[in-house]
C-alpha cells in the first residue's frame, strides 16, 4: 500500500514540477485569450486526470442507492471504497494486479452485479470514468425509465470459500467447512464476535402466507388450482393485502418442494429441490455476499457465490451525511 502511495506521489510531484516550470515562462510571454484557455484547460485536464486516478487505483466514492445494508448503510449514503484491499485493477472491468489478499468474513465489500446487463465495453468503460470522474454526481448508465442501473453492489462477505449456506424462513443457517452440522447465523455472530448489523425485521408470522403463496404457485402451474387446500389459501389471505419487501427465494423454495411432491418422477424437479434443502455451497475463491436488511435485499440468495475476481474493494468509511460521517464495519 505504501509503495502505491510513494509512486502516485512521484509521478504527481513530476508532473506539478513540469508545470511550474512552464508557468515561469509563460510569464514572460504576454498573456492572451488563447494561452489563457489552454491554462485552464490544462488544469481541468489535469484534475479530471488526478482524479481518475485516485477513484480507480485507490480510494472511489461510492452512493448508496437501495436499502440493502440498513441500519449499516441507507440509501443515498456516501463511502469510501479502497480499492487496494483485495488487488487493484488495470482498467474499469479489466484484470487485477496485486490480487493476493482476498476478502475476509464480514467485511462490507463493493463487487460487479452479476446479473449485470452490458451496454458494450466501451459503454461500460466510459460510463465508469464518467462516475468517477464526477465523485459518483453523474451516472449515464441508466434505463430506459432513467432509472439508474446497479452494476455495483454493496453487500456484507457473509459465508467464505468451503462453506455451507441454508436459507428457511428468512434465517440463515450455516455449514462450516468439512463440517455437517449447521449454525444458525444470529448465534454463530454472538459466539464469533462479529457484527450483529445482519437482520430480519418481518413478522416470523408472515412465513406462513410467504410458504402458503409458493405452495398454491405449485398448484397453478401443474394446471391442478382447483384441488388447492382450504388451508393454504386462507393462511394466503393473511399476507393478500401485505405491501412490503416479499422473500421470493422462499416462495420459489416451498413452490419447488411442492412442484415436487406433485409429481415425484420429474427428475429435473427433484434435482432443484435437493439443491434447495442441501443449500448454497461457496466455492473456491468465492464468497457468499448478503445485504443487511435481509428482509429486502437482491443478494447471494438469488444469484449465487461471487469470485474475488469480481470484488473492487471494502467500504471504509462513510463521510455523509455528515451526522453519520464514521467508519463501516
Amino acid at each position: 500500500m505504501s509503495e502505491k502511495l510513494i509512486w502516485v506521489q512521484r509521478v504527481t510531484e513530476k508532473y506539478l514540477t513540469k508545470r511550474k516550470a512552464r508557468a515561469i515562462a509563460a510569464k514572460a510571454v504576454k498573456k492572451t485569450f488563447k494561452s489563457e484557455l489552454l491554462s485552464w484547460l490544462d488544469a481541468i485536464v489535469f484534475a479530471v486526470v488526478f482524479v481518475l486516478l485516485i477513484n480507480q487505483y485507490l480510494f472511489q466514492l461510492f452512493m448508496i442507492p437501495s436499502p440493502s445494508m440498513v441500519e449499516t448503510l441507507l440509501i443515498k449514503d456516501r463511502v469510501f471504497v479502497n480499492k487496494t484491499s483485495y488487488g487493484i485493477e488495470v482498467y474499469p472491468g479489466g484484470p487485477k494486479i496485486f490480487d493476493s489478499v482476498f476478502p475476509l468474513r464480514d467485511e462490507v465489500i463493493v463487487f460487479y452485479n452479476p446479473e449485470y446487463e452490458s451496454k458494450g465495453p466501451v459503454f461500460d468503460v466510459l460510463s465508469q470514468i464518467i462516475y468517477m470522474a464526477t465523485f459518483s454526481l453523474v451516472n449515464i448508465d441508466v434505463d430506459e425509465m432513467g432509472n439508474m442501473r446497479q452494476r455495483l453492489y454493496v453487500k456484507r462477505a457473509a459465508l467464505t470459500e468451503g462453506e455451507r449456506a441454508v436459507f428457511e424462513n428468512g434465517k440463515l443457517y450455516i455449514g462450516l467447512a468439512a463440517s455437517d452440522q449447521l449454525i444458525e447465523e444470529e448465534s454463530f455472530r454472538k459466539e464469533s464476535k462479529l457484527s450483529e448489523a445482519p437482520h430480519q425485521s418481518s413478522d416470523p408470522e408472515l412465513y406462513k402466507g410467504v410458504n402458503a403463496y409458493g405452495k398454491l404457485l405449485a398448484y397453478q402451474d401443474a394446471n391442478i388450482s382447483n384441488y388447492s387446500p382450504q388451508h393454504l389459501l386462507q393462511e394466503y389471505k393473511n399476507i393478500e393485502s401485505y405491501k412490503g419487501p416479499v422473500d421470493y427465494y422462499q416462495v420459489d423454495k416451498s413452490r419447488t418442494k411442492t412442484l415436487k411432491q406433485i409429481d415425484p418422477s420429474n427428475l429435473s424437479l427433484r434435482q432443484v429441490a435437493q439443491r434447495y434443502q442441501l443449500g448454497m455451497y461457496v466455492p473456491k475463491e468465492h464468497v457468499l455476499p448478503l445485504g443487511d436488511n435481509r428482509d429486502n435485499s437482491h443478494d447471494g440468495r438469488y444469484f449465487g457465490p461471487v469470485p474475488y475476481k469480481s470484488i473492487i474493494g471494502k467500504v471504509i468509511f462513510r463521510f455523509w451525511p455528515l451526522g453519520r460521517m464514521g467508519g463501516v464495519s
